[in-house]
């Protein structure tokens, strides 16, 4: 467990974890061991929508898939972005798609893998049990993902985890998906909290952007998508591990 003392966010005072109230996680990359899970999946859809071995290639590029590392490029679309962000960097590729084809192929392909590939991959073990430490401890629960809405309960009720948490978030469940603030304010009004006694948790910068544009009390980094403590610590208040170090960080301030 680190606290983040070089943090680039020193003008900002971060919360006790004492007086957070609700903790909201990404879902790849946080939950889910990003690389292990999504990878490959990712690149089967490229190969089913790319017209073309050239454009296969120059579609991973872009979506940031490291075939020299085997990972992922932090910060990267497949990494952090959106559906609909990923639709208009590759729409060019498929023109007869247009962009809301491409969304809406790649929200079809992706519950197609899903069916007939195994379960994500969590990045802790025992994912139910440390849910149910957090909630046990009083915390209000939640997911924030630029996934949509309906790829997150998929995943979720895969891993038989889908009925730990008050609210589960989509890109398409708010006007503006992450970094934006929204995904932060919709989850503090619906446990009657404010953005401040929110802890926001995720393997990526999108993540901490969203937490400090929210003004949540928070802003956790955990190492268990393609993004190193070196990317993360600027804007991360602590970087753990994995979100197993959750129960402890909480525990011990309380």
């Amino acid at each position: 467990m680190t606290l983040n003392g070089q943090s680039g966010t020193a003008e900002r005072r971060a919360a006790a974890p004492a007086s957070i109230r609700g903790v909201l996680f990404d879902k790849d990359g946080t939950l889910f061991d990003f690389v292990a899970s999504w990878r490959g999946i990712a690149l089967e859809i490229i190969a089913r929508l790319a017209p073309d071995a050239a454009a296969a290639a120059a579609m991973a590029r872009l979506g940031g898939i490291d075939e020299a590392g085997n990972g992922l490029v932090p910060g990267s679309l497949i990494a952090a972005g959106a559906n609909r962000a990923i639709a208009e960097a590759w729409a060019p590729f498929r023109p007869d798609l247009g962009i809301g084809g491409m969304e809406a192929a790649l929200e079809r392909l992706a519950a197609e893998q899903a069916a007939s590939t195994p379960p994500p991959v969590p990045a802790a073990p025992d994912l139910r049990r440390l849910l149910s430490e957090l909630a046990g401890a009083g915390l209000g629960l939640g997911v924030a993902t630029n996934d949509s809405a309906a790829g997150a309960w998929r995943d979720l009720k895969a891993t038989g985890i889908d009925d730990a948490f008050d609210l589960v978030l989509g890109y398409d469940s708010v006007e503006q998906p992450k970094p934006a603030p929204d995904v932060i304010d919709v989850f503090a009004a619906h446990l009657g909290i404010t953005p401040a006694e929110v802890a926001m948790v995720g393997d990526s910068t999108h993540d901490l952007m969203t937490a400090h544009a929210a003004g949540a009390g928070l802003a956790i980094g955990v190492l268990t998508g393609p993004a190193e403590a070196s990317d993360l610590e600027v804007l991360a208040d602590y970087i753990l591990p994995s979100i197993a170090e959750l129960p402890a960080l909480f525990a011990q301030q309380r």
